[in-house]
């Protein structure tokens, strides 16, 4: 479905703007129906088949919820139904909600009869200006009176709907003259989902007679990775291929290859999973005086030449890259570099071993990057490290890892806080295997 993304940050969902839930079952009931000479008039039940119902927030499309209302007897229709969750949405940036406009999608059915779409609304807490705060809820349509209404309600939620996490629903259905003649609550549970193909990361492999293979991920750890597209031949031409924008499973990411000659070369990511790569465009020679080349994530590109100095290149408009400018010395200690693969830095493993993230910092005039954070020791078991973006459901970019028997690792990204106050996206503490035979591969990235 579409999605119309508001400006708060994915990252920042789950952790910074989860829902409120306020008062017990008591608060969130519904006052009982009264008729006009002051007693309790009965009221039915709404009853939700099948217990509490999960909703995959991602691309694995709707599901069903179905719950049936019994009424009193003799009441008059049209009967009109509310379904209101019991949270609220805490504000996001700029006054903005925490969820996408279109964060949920239904149809809704009454006894087999189709009513189409049904509208969601999502408000913000706290509300604009002197509003009275209300909680997200769901159109339902009135229908015709009858003994039992059994509502089948589908929910496509997209990946902004993990912020509903685990809630409940109150259901009322109310007489031609708004009195409640049946109540209830149902049970949802909000989970990740399968992200979208833009927010899935992808991984590039080269092989030992040249040919680029591409490995998409499918948003589930236990098994990252699609069956393998084969890109083209002729990549052994280059002695180095880096991403610069980060590679993603909808065939987007941009990638420079040098040449044995020193020539660099730009790829434009297409956009299309089976042809990734526009037909490349030439930057300029003279980079064989680098050792290695790390993209930012943005385009731009940081060089580190035979002294060890770290040399930064901005993407222009106009031209590929602007002149270089000095980073500083040092460099010749990290015996792999490669992008975070989160438009967020770089990463460094040292001659012994201990593996560095350097958080990007900003374009030209200010340098690259922060003061590095320390990931951990032992990473020299291995011989390739490559940076990627998410190849789960975390919303963090991740990493993979071959060892020196061909078995590739996957380390999921997390969220640290650091001394300082601010946060930091470093590889996570643990491993998982993807799979071995990796060693057919001269180059990962």
């Amino acid at each position: 479905m579409t999605r119309m993304r508001t400006a708060v940050v994915a990252a920042a969902l789950v952790a910074a703007l989860a829902p409120v839930t306020f008062g017990g079952p008591a608060a969130f009931a519904a006052s009982p129906a009264v008729t006009a000479a002051g007693t309790a008039a009965e009221v039915g039940t709404v009853v939700q088949e099948g217990g509490r119902l999960t909703v995959p927030a991602g691309e694995e499309g709707p599901v069903t919820l179905r719950f049936t209302a019994t009424l009193p007897a003799g009441v008059k229709g049209p009967v009109t139904a509310s379904f209101e969750l019991d949270t609220w949405l805490t504000e996001g940036e700029a006054g903005s909600s925490p969820v996408s406009q279109d964060v949920i999608r239904s149809g809704c059915a009454v006894n087999g009869v189709s009513y189409g779409e049904c509208a969601w609304h999502m408000p913000y807490y706290p509300p604009v200006l002197n509003d009275p705060p209300t909680r997200p809820s769901l159109d339902l349509p009135a229908v015709p009176a009858a003994e039992t209404l059994t509502y089948t309600v589908t929910l496509d939620a997209d990946r902004t709907a993990t912020v509903l996490g685990r809630l409940r629903a109150l259901v009322e259905l109310r007489d031609s003259a708004g009195a409640t003649v049946a109540q209830g609550t149902l049970g949802l549970d909000f989970v990740a989902g399968t992200p979208s193909a833009e927010r899935r990361g992808a991984v590039h492999a080269r092989d030992k007679d040249g040919v680029l293979w591409r490995y998409e991920a499918t948003g589930d750890v236990s098994r990252p990775f699609a069956p393998r597209k084969r890109v083209g031949g002729g990549w052994n031409a280059y002695t180095a291929v880096v991403p610069i924008t980060t590679a993603t499973a909808d065939g987007r990411g941009d990638l420079v290859a040098r040449d044995k000659a020193g020539v660099l070369w730009y790829y434009q990511g297409t956009g299309k999973p089976s042809a990734p790569f526009a037909p490349r465009q030439r930057v300029g020679g003279g980079w064989n005086a680098y050792t290695a080349l790390v993209g930012v994530g943005d385009g731009g590109l940081v060089a580190r030449d035979r002294d060890g100095v770290l040399w930064r290149y901005e993407r222009k408009y106009n031209v590929p890259y602007g002149p270089r400018q000095r980073v500083g010395g040092g460099w010749n200690t990290y015996t792999a570099l490669t992008m975070s693969g989160a438009y967020d830095g770089a990463l460094g493993r040292d001659k012994d071993g201990v593996l560095w993230k350097y958080d990007r910092l900003g374009p030209v005039p200010s340098p690259p990057f922060k003061q590095r954070q320390r990931v951990g020791g032992g990473w020299n078991t291995y011989t390739a490290i490559a940076g990627t973006a998410e190849l789960g459901r975390d919303e963090y970019p991740d990493l993979v890892a071959r060892d020196g028997a061909g078995k590739l690792w996957l380390y999921q990204g997390v969220r640290k806080l650091l001394p300082d106050g601010r946060y930091s996206l470093l590889p996570g503490p643990t491993r998982t295997l993807v799979g071995g035979g990796w060693n057919t591969y001269d180059l990962i990235f």
